[in-house]
Order: C-alpha cells, then sequence, then structure tokens
C-alpha cells in the first residue's frame, strides 16, 4: 500500500491548468485578466465539424465503439498520412484516443520501470517526467537550447543514451519553444539510432500543421529504418481548435499494438461515438479552416515577438511553429516563476513560468499567443509597465 503511495506522489501536473484555474478566479472576482498561458485555440470548431458530430448523434451512434477507433476514421488518419507524407499506414496501426496524453501514458507505462532510463525534451511537454516518474524510471533530460534555435541536437541525444535507454521522446514543432527541428537534424539522429536497436521512439507531432516561414514537417513515420520501433502522436485538439472534444490519435508498430489495445480496453472503453464522427469530417472535410487559423497565428507571432524583444531586459527567439514563444527574462532580474505569478496577480497578465516544462525552463516563461491582437498588445503593455515599476524581490 505504502508502495503504491509514494508511486502517486512521483506524479506532477501539468501547470498551466492550475495557472487557468487561477485566471479564472480573478475574472469572476471581476479583474480583467487576459490569459497568454492555456495551450488552446482561440477559434471555434469549424461548423462542419460540429455538425458531423450533432449528426451522428441524430443518426442514432450512441453507443460503445471499438476500443481502437471506428474503423471509417481509422482509414482516414491512414489516408492523411499517406496523402501528407507519402507514407504507407494501415488502419491496422492506428488507434484513437480521447486525446493525446493516453499515448504517452501508455508508452511510458510500457518502457518505464526502474532500472530504465527515458530521454525526454527539457524544456518539454510536463507530462513526460511526471509519467516518467511516476513508473520508476530515470528520467534524462534531452537539453533544448535557444542556442540551438530551441531545436533538438542529435549529437547532444544520442550522448545521452545508455545500455539502460528504453525509450526517447521528441517533440517538433515543440511546446513550450515553438522549435522545430531541421530534417538535416533528424536525419543525422535516426541514422544513428540503427546503433541502438533497443531504443524505442515516441514522436508527439500535435502541432504538425501549425509552421511558419516555410518550414515543412518532418514526419518520423517517414524513416522506414525505425517504422517497427516508432511511436507516432497526434491528434484533433490543436489543428482543429478541438481541445475539449478530447480526440487523438497513434500510430503503433504491429509488436505494441496489441499491448495498446488492452490498455485502452482497461482505462477508457473506447473514444465516445461522435466526437469519432467529428474527426472523421476534420480529416476528410475542406481545410480551409486550418489555413485561415494557421495565418492568423502566423500575423500574432510576429507581434508578440516584436513585442517581447521591446521589453526591458527580455528577448525573444522567432519561433518557427506551434503558438507559443519563449521569452528570455534572464535580464529582468526576476526568476521565471514568480514573474508569472505576479504578472498574474498584480497585472493580470496569465503566463506560464519556464521551470513548469523543465529544469532548463529556468530564465524563461511560456506565453502563449492564441488569443487575439488585441488582447496580445494589451498584455504587452501592461508586461512592458510591470518590469518598468516593478523590482523582482
Amino acid at each position: 500500500m505504502l508502495q503504491t503511495i509514494a508511486a502517486f506522489d512521483r506524479l506532477g501536473e501539468e501547470n498551466a491548468f492550475a495557472v487557468l484555474a487561477r485566471a479564472t478566479q480573478l475574472a469572476a472576482a471581476g479583474r480583467d485578466i487576459i490569459n497568454l498561458g492555456i495551450g488552446q485555440p482561440d477559434f471555434r470548431t469549424p461548423d462542419f465539424i460540429v455538425e458531423a458530430a450533432v449528426k451522428a448523434l441524430r443518426d442514432g451512434h450512441h453507443g460503445y465503439t471499438p476500443a481502437v477507433g471506428i474503423l471509417p476514421l481509422r482509414e482516414a488518419v491512414a489516408a492523411d498520412l499517406h496523402k501528407r507524407f507519402a507514407v504507407s499506414v494501415s488502419p491496422d496501426e492506428v488507434m484513437i484516443f480521447p486525446g493525446g496524453k493516453p499515448t504517452m501514458f501508455m508508452s511510458i507505462l510500457m518502457f518505464g520501470e526502474p532500472g530504465a532510463d527515458i530521454l525526454y525534451p527539457d524544456p518539454g511537454f510536463p507530462i513526460y517526467r511526471s509519467m516518467i516518474e511516476f513508473t520508476g524510471a530515470r528520467p534524462v533530460p534531452v537539453p533544448i537550447r535557444e542556442e540551438n534555435n530551441f531545436a533538438f541536437s542529435a549529437e547532444e541525444t544520442l550522448g545521452l543514451i545508455t545500455p539502460r535507454t528504453r525509450l526517447l521522446i521528441l517533440n517538433s514543432p515543440a511546446n513550450p519553444t515553438g522549435g522545430v527541428t531541421p530534417k538535416a537534424e533528424v536525419d543525422k539522429l535516426v541514422a544513428a539510432l540503427a546503433r541502438y536497436p533497443d531504443v524505442t521512439v515516441m514522436s508527439d507531432e500535435i502541432y504538425d500543421h501549425i509552421l511558419y516561414d516555410g518550414e515543412t514537417h518532418v514526419c518520423l513515420l517517414q524513416y522506414p529504418s525505425i517504422r517497427d520501433r516508432l511511436i507516432l502522436l497526434n491528434g484533433w485538439s490543436k489543428t482543429y481548435a478541438m481541445t475539449g472534444w478530447r480526440l487523438g490519435y497513434a500510430v503503433w508498430p504491429g509488436k505494441l499494438y496489441d499491448y495498446a489495445r488492452k490498455l485502452a480496453v482497461n482505462l477508457h472503453s473506447c473514444v465516445n461515438a461522435p466526437t469519432q464522427y467529428a474527426g472523421l469530417a476534420a480529416l476528410t472535410g475542406p481545410q480551409d479552416e486550418v489555413a485561415k487559423m494557421v495565418a492568423e497565428f502566423d500575423k500574432r507571432r510576429k507581434v508578440v515577438v516584436e513585442g517581447l524583444n521591446r521589453l526591458p531586459g527580455m528577448s525573444c527567439a522567432t519561433p518557427k511553429g506551434a503558438f507559443y514563444a519563449f521569452p528570455n527574462i534572464k535580464h529582468t532580474g526576476w526568476k521565471a516563476k514568480p514573474l508569472a505569478t505576479t504578472l498574474l496577480e498584480d497585472s493580470g497578465v496569465a503566463l506560464i513560468g519556464g521551470p513548469d516544462f523543465g529544469v532548463l525552463g529556468e530564465g524563461y516563461v511560456r506565453v502563449s499567443y492564441a488569443n487575439s491582437t488585441e488582447n496580445i498588445l494589451r498584455a504587452l503593455d501592461r508586461i512592458g509597465e510591470f518590469l518598468v515599476t516593478r523590482k523582482a524581490a
């Protein structure tokens, strides 16, 4: 019993939700809060997707579905991957999940145990480390450095692999930095992974549609040499503004697919039916709304980067993907989390302190530009006034 409790004590959290809760509480008390903390598109889910879910309900799709997801949706995922990346994926390799986190949970649970190492990006999505520690495995951070444009270094990553390494987690475009790893660096990493045949890779590609400045997404499925040990994580939340629908998918190598299926049966049984039909409509319908959202994010990105670089003590690299900026605050005199907390309480601007994404996040804050340009400009004004009038404690 005590051992079980200790395992749960190792579970971390995603502090963006705690910041959201506090921002919501302050707003309910009458404060004017500008939320640049949560990683959630501020757009409505496109109407044709909503209507597909409504139609599914009216057509009687009220019951259980297969644990792996309905076949038409798995076929649509396979077809979409083939269309975008020229890769052959069988619907029998695809599994539909309630969001992206179940893929992280299952992958890390499969390979994490005392005595094992799991490599993950730092700064990176906080659930990676949380789940690694829960399993008793040793979390090994892969440094994601500003001087490398927040891309991972193949050489540095490979240097961290040992005989204990069981799983390598990759994320590009990346949360929280907006970094995009160039194809040449991915090529180098994959080629060298031939020396480490026992290392499985989980590639989190949830932001693969949200790229700027002519960047193209490098999908790990395009590398045949690792297909038999690659887990691909993706979904609908960011691309189609469907965060609350809780819909994601994974592509599993054959040897792991049935393990994931059994975990799904034990964990959530299946994804609700109308949401799956909404996901089907999203993949097979017009993509105009996706292009419009990315274009709007691009405009906001430029406003955010320009504005942050004008603030005293701050500098901000230009993100190449996702909808986050990760400004350097080291010359403001503030530590990241106290700055984020005080900005919210005193100035009504919600940001996320970099240490919530890993040890190497100190000296940075995450700014989500999934908010209107008007609100972003108001937030920048408030941050600038704060930095001029408030000195670090």
